[in-house]
């Protein structure tokens, strides 16, 4: 969640079991009400159960990227992986005071925010820049993901961004290019509408089953799609499956990202350090979690809390994506840290 958000519904939303299509209702995640600040929650040891969500041990992670900086000085929203060329690609807010090249003026962080203008950085596995490019309208980068395709690179990521809330109404797809200035309403932009009439749309991507996931919000509540990407691509969203999920997260935990890998949806939820009389001190170790569904069963596989990089001098968690790098599949999350004026991004894996 980038600095000085406007709480959209995202914050405080309900969650509810994704259908692979339009019209299956799923079942309810109900926020409970969360632990006040002297009321801190058990650790998954306290309460003698292993930290496994789904596939991946939730107890240690191990950085795989150091605090990094990206192209814009904004706080990263989300990342993906380009395991085949050894790059991550991330996504943050455009930041205030910036005239691109076919502006009139600059423009507040504000109103980049409602519009949905993003910038899209390109790292090494070392964390060096190596391209970028700005998305004008397309939302805030929840999640999105990254296709490799011969010399090409395609990016997946939420589009027509919704003007009162700034968030995605679509599923976009368009290619990579460095440097470019590229709006929602390009050519060279492909737009999907796999869930009419829904919003806070953004999708990712699970390449070695050949799926697509979509994350989206009707109704209030949150819930997931997923869908054969040769399907997708052709326009086919016929239902393929019915999940019914089952997690409970507290209503202050803000969602911050999800991944599809095997048999199980992904969900990251959690928010930065609050004072010692907020609702989230560091001496509780924080509240980023890790749910896991079964998207055969619809039932919950798992909810721990993440407990690494508890030093950080700033920790947000922002985004979620499962890396197949030296032949092991690894959950990655980010974590947003300040450093002087400007916000960067660290990587933290975990693996089975």
């Amino acid at each position: 969640m980038a600095d000085n958000q406007t709480p959209f519904s995202r914050r405080t939303l309900l969650f509810a079991g994704g259908a692979v299509a339009a019209g299956i209702t799923a079942g309810s995640l109900a926020w409970p009400r969360g632990p006040e600040p002297d009321e801190p929650d058990l650790t998954d040891e306290q309460n003698g159960l292993p930290a496994i969500a789904g596939e991946f041990d939730i107890r240690s992670g191990t950085e795989v990227l150091a605090p990094v900086r990206l192209f814009n000085t904004t706080g990263p929203q989300s990342f993906a992986f380009d395991d085949a060329n050894g790059l991550v690609y991330t996504l943050q807010t455009l930041q205030a005071g910036i005239r691109l090249s076919d502006e009139d003026e600059p423009l507040a962080a504000t109103d980049r925010k409602e519009a949905g203008d993003m910038c899209l950085t390109r790292l090494t596995a070392a964390g060096k820049v190596s391209g970028h490019m700005y998305l004008r309208g397309f939302g805030h980068g929840i999640s999105f993901a990254v296709e490799p395709a011969g010399k090409r690179t395609y990016l997946w990521v939420e589009g027509k961004a919704d003007p009162r809330t700034g968030y995605g109404r679509s599923v976009a797809r368009m290619p990579f290019k460095d440097g470019a200035i590229l709006d929602s309403s390009d050519s060279a932009v492909t737009h999907f509408d796999p869930v009419p009439g829904a919003s806070d749309v953004s999708p990712s991507l699970d390449l070695a089953g050949n799926r697509v996931l979509v994350s989206h919000e009707r109704g209030g509540e949150r819930r997931f799609a997923v869908y054969q990407m040769e399907d997708f691509l052709a326009g086919r969203t016929e239902s393929a499956q019915f999940v019914k999920a089952g997690v409970q997260v507290k209503e202050e935990e803000w969602f911050q990202g999800c991944a599809l890998h095997g048999n199980f949806i992904y969900i990251l939820t959690g928010n930065p350090y609050t004072d010692k009389k907020g609702k989230n001190p560091r001496k509780y170790g924080g509240n980023t979690y890790v749910s896991a569904i079964d998207i055969t069963t619809g039932k919950a596989q798992g909810r721990h809390r993440v407990t690494v990089a508890p030093d950080l001098p700033y920790r947000e968690p922002e985004g979620m994506a499962v890396t197949l790098a030296g032949g092991r599949a690894g959950l990655c999350i980010g974590f947003s840290v300040k450093n002087e004026d400007r916000r960067e991004l660290t990587l933290y894996r975990f693996t089975g």
